[in-house]
């Protein structure tokens, strides 16, 4: 008998020795468990589980097969890869799982130490984002996605991005959340699949206002920042992008300071008419960014073709930086390629300190993630802003070389790595 309050795990493994130790670590964790199930499509509709692990070596290929399902069929909970096939092909699934949208957890070879996976699933023991979305996913559909746009519904948060040869604050990314009237805040996974183009291009004249709103809060504390804000390469060749950038500069008296961040896996189906939007974006000052770097296609073309200033490491090569030799060397090619062409390389989800001191040492210029600063409405960035106006160096580890030096607010400490 399922629990009401507890959620669910299924674990998707024949390894009889860790069913058993599943269970019995799910039991201290306060989770219910169904184990191997004959029909996942219907578990997953049934049951609703918040987390499925996953053997890789099931049958063959299937659970390759069981990854590409879980997407199709639009699984919001989390998945932990949990076997004993090679490292790099565990990375190569981790990353494919990452690309279809799902929400991978750290994976864990076998053999395991129990307490590496008591640490890797201890986090389900409050109640996640993606559940709380969840219990009303089948209710969302085009009307809703509608009400929330005529209501003004999506809000703007920002994670700061931070300077790493100055040590400062230099920008912030614009991150859309749904205040849902019942399910709170929604992340964006949740509804941006429900959303028409035409719907699409609307949030995104929405987020700019709400941008163009918020800057002149920061503003008055003499704090310049970069914002960027996530775009789709369609969204290029729509005529009514650079007059709707035009008219809010105007209406400011002032220009944006807006970076626009082109999604690398999306293709721009008509790259000259493209190129001619983003040069006049630039000749109003923008600048634009490809997101995603090295997990998309015709990276270095684009490269050319745009008026690029700045590209984002994925996360998935920083996640692991400092433990996969392969990752490591990627991202310093791509910090030494940005300054061969002289633009910013900001690495994506920088989740601890150690890796931040790597990312220096390789000549990464800018960064964001959990372990400087979590997405936060404009009331927090403004209270941020105000702590950082009297700062001292964090203590470096006298152990470690080169460790790196980061400015932190008076008696802060940094944000925690658990997401």
């Amino acid at each position: 008998m399922l629990l009401d309050t507890a959620p669910l795990a299924v674990v998707v493994d024949k390894d009889p020795g860790v069913l058993a130790d599943l269970t019995q670590l799910f039991r201290t964790l306060g989770l219910d468990t169904h184990h191997q199930p004959t029909d996942l499509q219907a578990c997953l509709t049934h049951l609703r589980p918040r987390l499925v692990i996953l053997d890789l070596e099931i049958d063959g290929v299937e659970g390759i097969d069981t990854l590409r399902y879980l997407a199709d069929v639009g699984y919001r909970g989390s998945v932990m890869l949990l076997s004993a096939v090679d490292p790099k092909v565990m990375r190569i699934a981790e990353r494919m799982g990452h690309t279809l949208g799902l929400n991978m957890l750290d994976s864990l070879s076998k053999p395991y130490e129990l307490n590496a996976l008591h640490d890797s699933l201890d986090g389900l023991r409050m109640p996640s984002q993606s559940e709380a979305a969840g219990k009303h996913g089948k209710e969302w559909g085009r009307e809703e996605i509608v009400r929330a746009l005529k209501e003004q519904e999506l809000v703007v948060h920002y994670q700061p991005q931070f300077d790493l040869t100055s040590q400062t604050l230099s920008g912030v990314e614009a991150l859309v959340r749904w205040q849902h009237p019942e399910c709170g805040l929604i992340w964006p996974s949740h509804f941006l699949k429900l959303m028409t183009q035409e719907q699409t291009r609307l949030m995104t004249r929405q987020i700019v206002a709400q941008v163009a709103r918020d800057s002149q809060l920061w503003r008055v504390s003499d704090q310049q920042l970069s914002v960027s804000i996530n775009i789709s390469p369609n969204e290029l060749l729509h005529d009514e992008l650079v007059p709707l950038m035009d008219e809010l500069q105007q209406s400011l008296g002032c220009r944006l300071s807006l970076v626009l961040e082109i999604t690398e896996n999306d293709a721009m189906h008509d790259e000259l008419l493209s190129s001619e939007v983003a040069a006049r974006l630039h000749l109003l000052g923008m600048e634009l960014s490809v997101d995603d770097f090295g997990i998309g296609f015709s990276s270095l073309a684009r490269l050319q073709l745009l008026p690029i200033s700045e590209v984002k490491i994925d996360r998935n090569f920083v996640r692991h930086l400092h433990d996969n030799s392969e990752d490591a060397a990627i991202v310093e090619a791509v910090a030494l390629l940005g300054q061969r062409l002289g633009i910013r390389v900001v690495a994506e989800g920088v989740e601890t300190l150690e890796s931040l001191a790597q990312l220096a040492r390789f000549g990464c210029t800018h960064a964001q993630g959990y372990a400087l600063a979590r997405p936060m409405p404009v009331e927090g960035l403004l209270a941020l802003i105000a702590s950082l106006g009297s700062c001292q160096p964090a203590a470096s580890d006298p152990a470690t070389p080169q460790t790196y030096q980061f400015w932190m607010p008076r008696n802060a400490k940094p944000a925690s790595s658990a997401p």
